[in-house]
């Protein structure tokens, strides 16, 4: 009998991009070569990684973006059912970000200025009066800042998360710009 103990179940990380401008994945993709190393510890769903476009159960779920449709909230609801721990990630998902700078203008007034018309395709999804933060529809368990995160915030936050910790990002690894 083997009395090697068998390798630690990996984590299973999944992502979501919302409203926003995907800065935020392509910063988590900044790690770079660390990836390799995430690897050995979890294993992705739904991510950039792997082009799968449904979530299964995860640990860990990383979610960039508000919430300016009804299909955000549709995919947000989705996700959260699927995901153990759920991260908002990056001011968009925390606080609407930029795409809530149009929460002071009437959706049909704005529609009719970019468009001439107020556009009536089934397959366009319902645009919400205002863009909100995922927090205000779904329970999140950390919440990620930066504009976008940086790498290293990324690295450091997984690290923690991994290892069963509170994340805790010092000083210098939080950034807005």
């Amino acid at each position: 009998m083997s009395t090697e103990n068998p390798a630690p179940r990996k984590l299973r990380v999944a992502t979501v991009s919302l409203a926003g401008c995907f800065g935020c994945h392509m910063s988590f993709l900044d790690i770079d070569e660390r990836l390799f190393e995430l690897i050995e510890h979890v294993e992705f769903d739904r991510s950039p990684l792997t082009d799968i476009k449904t979530v299964g159960p995860c640990d860990i779920g990383l979610v960039e973006g508000g919430l300016c449709n009804a299909e955000n909230v549709e995919v947000l609801r989705a996700f959260r059912a699927n995901c153990r721990v759920l991260v908002a990630v990056g001011a968009c998902a925390i606080t609407g970000g930029l795409p809530a700078l149009r929460n002071h203008l009437d959706v049909g007034d704005m529609l009719q200025a970019v468009y001439g018309t107020v556009p009536d395709d089934p397959e366009l999804p319902l645009p919400l009066n205002k863009v909100h933060p995922i927090h205000e529809v779904v329970h999140i368990d950390h919440a990620l800042p930066g504009c976008p995160p940086s790498a290293d915030a990324f690295w450091q936050f997984l690290q923690d998360l991994i290892a069963g910790r509170e994340p805790n990002l010092s000083h210098g690894l939080i950034r807005y710009d």
